[in-house]
């Protein structure tokens, strides 16, 4: 039976010692996942810009001056070409997002020619097109979108400084479409909006406490950019962040946890603890949607130190004997079939 997270409970886990925090979630991580294998998803931002909505955090927001080009909806040949870059550089999945506060129903016939493409090419498929209604959730299923994301970014209470131009309930509500509609729930969120310990401890107990966990939890550190009202906010403490990984980790602890927005400014020793403390998931690639991100080189050599292996599926072992990123320094086979 599913543990139900009080706020007593996660304030206890929260105020562990660090290694005693750190030991738990590592106890846990191995229960359901090998410590040496690592989840690679590709982020691709195919309509960007010109979003009507007010976060903050965004500089997509058509709000705020931060100098971003908008771009239309990208051509199918543009997401494939990046599609098969992602797949050869060690991707499993590929993950689309739309700057919308929602999708028109126009829409929708294009995103599933781009859905059945991608999966025609053995990836798995995740999208994030900001809310959606149950007859497009079911149209998006039902062309093979695995994973749909769609994030919680703070605690309840905390959200409508971040965000005035939807609610708190349209994402549960968008959650539960998703999930009633057969796909899987990506949702996560960002840390260094502001926000207090507490809400950060209420996001993670929202997320653990949905009838049915999320299967992919992105933490985000915040990525201030300039021109977003954001901008001039704290830098987050490492360590605090890498106890968030943790609690996340005990919290939800068969989900995927990603290393999401805020990975460049990570070190090689901050990245480290969390994979130690549980995170098995990262974005590969050099853009998360507009922000930067480290390069596949940096990425394959911080594998080669902590030995990670990319995660493939049982049915992908062809692509995983022939897995082959773009030139580096590296013996990227003799490194790869060391994993094996």
């Amino acid at each position: 039976m599913k543990q139900k997270w009080t706020l007593e409970d996660t304030k206890l886990l929260f105020n562990k010692p660090f290694f005693d925090l750190i030991f738990e979630a590592q106890k846990k991580h191995r229960e359901y996942f090998n410590p040496n294998k690592i989840q690679i998803s590709t982020l691709l931002s195919i309509k960007t810009g010109a979003c009507p909505e007010d976060c903050k955090y965004c500089p997509q927001s058509a709000r705020y001056k931060t100098g971003l080009k908008k771009e239309p909806l990208l051509e199918l040949k543009q997401i494939l070409k990046s599609a098969k870059h992602a797949k050869n550089s060690g991707s499993t999945r590929f993950c689309m997002g739309a700057a919308w506060k929602n999708p028109n129903d126009r829409d929708m016939p294009y995103l599933e020619k781009i859905i059945k493409a991608v999966k025609k090419m053995g990836m798995e498929t995740c999208m994030t097109l900001g809310t959606i209604n149950n007859i497009q959730a079911k149209k998006l299923s039902n062309a093979g979108l695995d994973y749909y994301n769609h994030n919680l970014d703070t605690s309840a209470k905390f959200y409508k400084n971040i965000i005035t131009t939807r609610t708190y309930e349209e994402r549960l509500k968008t959650l539960k479409v998703v999930r009633d509609a057969g796909m899987k729930v990506c949702s996560g969120g960002i840390i260094g909006l502001g926000e207090k310990i507490q809400d950060r401890m209420e996001l993670l107990m929202q997320l653990s406490n949905l009838p049915v966990q999320p299967e992919s939890v992105p933490i985000n550190m915040l990525v201030k950019i300039p021109g977003t009202p954001m901008e001039n906010n704290l830098d987050v403490e490492p360590f605090d962040f890498i106890r968030v990984i943790a609690a996340t980790r005990i919290m939800l602890p068969k989900s995927y946890i990603r290393l999401s927005a805020g990975r460049k400014e990570m070190n090689d020793q901050t990245q480290a603890m969390c994979f130690m403390a549980g995170a098995n998931s990262i974005f590969y690639g050099c853009k998360l949607l507009t922000s930067n991100n480290p390069k596949e080189e940096s990425d394959l050599k911080l594998f080669q130190k902590l030995n990670l292996f990319p995660e493939y599926k049982k049915q992908n072992l062809t692509e995983e004997n022939n897995f082959n990123l773009n030139a580096t320094k590296i013996n990227k086979e003799k490194y790869y079939n060391a994993g094996i």
